[in-house]
């Protein structure tokens, strides 16, 4: 933790959005609650208000809605969301799932995630540290689909400059703070409209950043390469499904799903989760990792430029897995939710 304590006496207070979800969200929230909480403790000045939301699966029978009108109103009125895992229906007509309606009515429209080597936890290589961005609003995930006669279905793959090109952006400045290494990945070779236009898009973004390398590859060799030779990544940026797909590929490489955190970042918001599911069936057994939720939290506060903060979160959770003696089932322990929570919140306040 190399952030000074400056300014740490001025009063900073967010108003932050809490949603814990369903299935496993409602535990793994508590536990990065627990963590804010010892946060706030031993960082002076530093005040967050909590407002709990409801939104899910368990929603819709309630509300007919997985986000209730109530819930988009508590969004609107703060400065952050930390968003549990929730489960979405799979239905033809069934409301689309909470994450994808937050992102286009705050238009979200950047999705990062990082993937980093963690102390004490296997890994694939011990070098990796890479980051994922993925525009976040449009692609196939723009839910423009429907069914031209009995069997035939139809989904528009919809890709813009002006979505490009902000998304591109973000990518380079975020490269500008790491290794300077943007990969540009797209299916250019089959998809030549859309993927011509988010590659086009990419490189003139490039443009205005000589100081970044730039290069380019077809999102099955970058796939194949992420198992090959991960540490040769810095930032990648590339479209939604493709993103969503390489992520998932790239959490496992440092240890798994239950790790890595997400966020879903705007011009005036962001929402924070973690990228795993909501895991129905480990629903209120006290046993699923709550790392990745915790250090989406650690994500909020470095976007609410609270950097000490955001340290004090990841050195925890490094000293924790460090050490070895609470683990949940994934990593090889038998700990509980709340027990990891715990932990984490006890090193916070060492810092005291």
């Amino acid at each position: 933790m190399n952030v000074e304590k400056v300014g740490l006496s001025m009063q900073r207070t967010y108003k932050i959005a809490i949603l814990p979800g369903d299935g496993i969200g409602p535990e793994v929230t508590t536990a990065a609650v627990k963590v804010l909480d010892a946060v706030q403790k031993a960082s002076k000045g530093l005040k967050l208000n909590l407002i709990y939301g409801e939104a899910g699966f368990n929603c819709i029978e309630r509300y007919g809605t997985n986000l209730p009108s109530k819930t988009l109103e508590i969004l609107g009125q703060t400065h952050a969301c930390l968003k549990g895992p929730m489960t979405t229906p799979e239905e033809p007509g069934a409301p689309p799932s909470v994450a994808v309606i937050i992102r286009k009515r705050f238009d979200l429209y950047a999705n990062i995630r990082p993937c980093k080597t963690l102390p004490g936890v296997s890994a694939l290589k011990p070098s990796i540290d890479l980051l994922i961005v993925r525009e976040n609003t449009e692609g196939l995930y723009s839910g423009i689909e429907f069914e031209v006669s009995s069997g035939r279905g139809v989904a528009l793959r919809v890709v813009t400059q002006r979505a490009s090109e902000r998304v591109a952006r973000l990518a380079f400045e975020m490269a500008l703070k790491r290794k300077r290494k943007v990969t540009c990945v797209h299916k250019r070779n089959i998809l030549r409209v859309t993927d011509g236009i988010f590659r086009e898009a990419v490189f003139n973004v490039a443009k205005g950043y000589p100081d970044v390398t730039v290069e380019e590859d077809h999102v099955d060799a970058v796939a194949m390469r992420l198992i090959k030779e991960p540490e040769r990544f810095d930032v990648i940026v590339t479209t939604n499904l493709f993103g969503d797909i390489l992520s998932d590929e790239a959490a496992q490489l440092v240890g798994g799903l239950g790790l890595v955190p997400g966020a879903n970042i705007g011009e005036n918001y962001g929402m924070f989760e973690p990228v795993h599911g909501s895991a129905p069936k480990h629903a209120g057994k006290n046993r699923a990792n709550p790392i990745a939720m915790i250090l989406a939290a650690k994500m909020m506060l470095e976007y609410l430029n609270e950097p000490y903060a955001a340290s004090l979160i990841e050195g925890a959770v490094a000293s924790v897995l460090q050490e070895g003696h609470v683990r949940t089932y994934d990593l090889g322990g038998n700990s509980k939710t709340s027990e990891v929570g715990e932990a984490i919140a006890e090193k916070v306040l060492e810092s005291l």
